[in-house]
């Protein structure tokens, strides 16, 4: 099972409920101010200058995800200005005319297609061996999906968005197969574009069909699916070829939670528990609440705990605490469920 190797072998709970994180993490503010000196044309502040800042704040960010106790880790994502663009800036045909504004007072460099898109430089490997290497417990990558490359770029080239997803899909495929071959074993594949366009489900699945060719039965593959109108893709994403569905039900409240009872969910659940959008600190009996909430769904050895997408627009005190109490309550569930007091409400307690 792809999920029992992240197991630590020092676990104090005969029940395991696998901790992770989404993958975005607030930014030390010093990284910020050599993002813009690297920037300023007029500074010293060079390449190399720059690349030591960010491996210090990747290393940082990994340390502190282990020291709250999380048990598959991330760098947070410090390599990263956006989810998009970080990779539009890696492959052959893209080009950035500008930022546009998204929500609010953020913008983002939204790229434009206009040739051919191709496999170039490397996107993910360097950052994944770095951490690989700083850390002390197993690396989870997230990789943004070609859906979501195609759905927020502008397409001047493809005849429609499908054909340069699709194309976007075997790119995809070809860096998980140098990730694989690096040692990677937890892939975690971001396509938020299918909540807010739900009815291209079948787009999405045709990709991941692409993205997971030849990918070896023990590496573990998720997709994270932000917060959306999940009964419009439920129960069709059963069959999307990954191991596990992560969604965003913190910040609703979990009124979609009965969407996946029915029929039963097949898949493991990665539930976020903690919301990415709020700046009040969970208490540990709320979060155990909501991993309670969980376990309607799939039993305990079928569940991961996360929050409900990247904590990246929080105070950073505030994404660390949610991350500690997150550990805590998700290891209180597993000794509550080792004495029986727990009930497991599942429908069912295997994949088929």
């Amino acid at each position: 099972m792809t999920r029992e190797q992240f197991r630590p072998d020092d676990h104090d709970n005969d029940h395991f409920l696998l901790t992770t994180v989404v993958g975005s993490y607030p930014k030390p503010t010093w990284l910020h101010r050599a993002r813009d000196r690297h920037e300023n044309e007029d500074s010293s502040f060079d390449d190399g200058d720059f690349q030591e800042a960010k491996d210090d704040a990747s290393r940082l960010i990994t340390h502190e995800h282990e020291r709250a106790g999380i048990d598959v880790v991330v760098d947070g994502e410090m390599r990263r200005n956006e989810m998009v663009e970080y990779f539009a800036g890696r492959i052959d045909g893209y080009e950035f005319n500008g930022p546009v504004k998204v929500w609010g007072h953020n913008y983002f460099d939204k790229p434009s297609v206009v040739d051919e898109v191709a496999y170039d430089e490397e996107w993910l490997v360097s950052e994944y061996e770095f951490t690989a290497d700083a850390a002390t417990r197993p690396v989870k990558v997230p990789i943004t999906g070609p859906y979501t490359l195609a759905r927020w770029s502008f397409n001047e080239v493809y005849e429609d968005e499908e054909t340069l997803a699709y194309d976007l899909a075997d790119l995809v495929n070809e860096e998980i197969e140098a990730l694989v071959e690096a040692g990677a074993r937890y892939i975690q594949i971001d396509e938020p574009a299918l909540a807010t366009t739900p009815d291209d489900h079948a787009i999405v699945g045709e990709c991941l069909e692409r993205i997971t060719a030849d990918v070896p039965d023990d590496v573990r593959l998720g997709l994270h699916v932000c917060y959306g109108d999940y009964s419009r893709i439920y129960p069709e994403i059963l069959e999307f070829p990954v191991d596990e569905l992560d969604v965003e039900l913190c910040n609703g409240d979990y009124e979609q939670l009965d969407v996946f009872k029915q029929p039963p969910f097949t898949k493991d659940l990665a539930l976020g528990v903690v919301d990415a959008h709020d700046a009040e600190v969970e208490s540990v009996a709320e979060i155990k609440e909501n991993i309670e909430r969980g376990l309607e769904i799939v039993p305990p050895e079928r569940l991961t705990v996360s929050p409900d997408c990247g904590l990246k627009l929080l105070p950073r005190e505030v994404a660390y605490q949610k991350m500690a109490n997150l550990v805590t309550a998700a290891r209180e569930v597993e000794a509550e469920l080792d004495a029986g007091t727990v009930e497991i409400a599942a429908p069912q307690a295997t994949a088929d």
